[in-house]
């Protein structure tokens, strides 16, 4: 007899059979440290239900190229299945997207909101996880424990906020695509230019401990792969006003300025494939801003960058400081891939002003970030 496993790997009776063994005593193994991070004396290992139950929330629009391949990340996670659920909030598909999220058992709600908002608020009112985990049609998981490791982390570490991703480069990337993700690990030269630089506090394990320098809260956090626990989402109100950048910094604002990373562990972001792609997403991104914006006037660019908009423009349209960093990047990481910054450089700067021009065009019309989606698609 043959059996599909999860990632479509086909298996025989009973590799499958050891495989699904293998899944449970790692979730045995899990459950027992959960229950030593928590601070729990008496637990039995064969209470799994016991773990803490994980909600992936995701918004979707003909997303059946990469579906797929994150949904079957999500299987491949050795957290036990029926602690775990996931729910689409879809804008109303027309491909092939809700049939792949039936075939892996996905909730899937309809979306009417005018933006990706919108349908993470609705899919986190039906959550009824205790952790939440904020991902998008375009990750892919890159570990089996990942999510069992974010879930232990967070019960061992209070004061943290959250789990943030490593963005990994993957052979399904095209080299654009793991410059902007792997090495600037911010999707965008400017937001780059504008994040403060991260300072690691400390190692436990596989445990990295993250913060800001205290005078800035300017990094955007809160999504691909981020980990929250409902009880911190629920004290900033994020079901009635969520917007993923908001929360960790309204958190921040409340004392937590400590995230998580668990070591070479996160996602494959397939942001984009090419450069032309970039200028056209840089241009829906710039109008989903300025309609959050217009909601909710809250901006991490506002929360003392390191370097103001302005400046993070002249820089990304002049050649010096581009180059600059091309070359540091090579020198440093020994990576080739830094050649991208330059053109990506003049290209997010061309998306946004698009960006701003298309929503002084039409910034009302309802249907506009539907319009404006760019089809992604993973390297064969």
């Amino acid at each position: 007899m043959i059996h599909q496993a999860p990632g479509g790997v086909k298996t025989t009776a009973g590799a499958f059979e050891r495989l699904r063994e293998r899944n449970h005593l790692s979730s045995v193994r899990l459950a027992i440290e959960f229950a030593s991070a928590a601070g729990h004396n008496c637990f039995m290992p064969s209470g799994l239900e016991n773990l803490p139950r994980v909600s992936f929330i995701m918004p979707t629009l003909n997303a059946e190229a990469l579906l797929d391949n994150v949904l079957a990340s999500i299987a491949r996670q050795d957290y036990p299945r029926e602690q775990m659920e996931i729910i689409l909030a879809d804008a109303h598909s027309t491909d092939g997207t809700r049939a792949i999220a039936r075939k892996y058992g996905a909730l899937v709600l309809d979306d009417d909101g005018k933006n990706m908002e919108e349908g993470k608020r609705l899919a986190l009112r039906h959550a009824t996880g205790d952790y939440i985990v904020f991902v998008d049609a375009d990750n892919e998981i890159t570990h089996s424990d990942y999510i069992g490791l974010a879930v232990k982390a967070l019960a061992a570490n209070p004061q943290a906020l959250g789990v943030e991703s490593h963005y990994l480069p993957s052979p399904r990337m095209s080299s654009f695509c793991a410059y902007l993700t792997a090495l600037l690990h911010i999707s965008d030269p400017i937001a780059w230019l504008m994040s403060a630089n991260p300072k690691l506090v400390a190692r436990d394990g596989e445990t990295e401990r993250w913060t800001l320098p205290e005078n800035s809260s300017a990094y955007p956090l809160g999504a691909n792969g981020f980990v929250f626990r409902r009880a911190d989402l629920e004290s900033v109100k994020a079901g009635e006003k969520f917007q993923d950048t908001h929360v960790a910094l309204f958190l921040m604002k409340n004392g937590k300025r400590e995230w998580l990373r668990i070591r070479g562990r996160g996602v494959h972001h397939y942001y984009i494939q090419t450069l032309w792609k970039f200028v056209q997403k840089r241009r829906r991104a710039t109008v989903h801003f300025l309609r959050v914006q217009q909601e909710t006037p809250v901006n991490w660019m506002n929360e003392k960058p390191p370097v103001p908009l302005w400046l993070a423009v002249v820089y990304c349209v002049t050649f010096a400081g581009p180059v600059f960093h091309t070359l540091r990047g090579i020198v440093r990481d020994r990576d080739a891939r830094w050649l991208w910054h330059l053109p990506a450089c003049l290209g997010g700067v061309l998306g946004n002003a698009w960006g701003v021009w298309t929503y002084r065009q039409r910034g009302r019309d309802k249907k506009l970030i539907a319009e404006l989606q760019v089809k992604q698609e993973l390297r064969k």
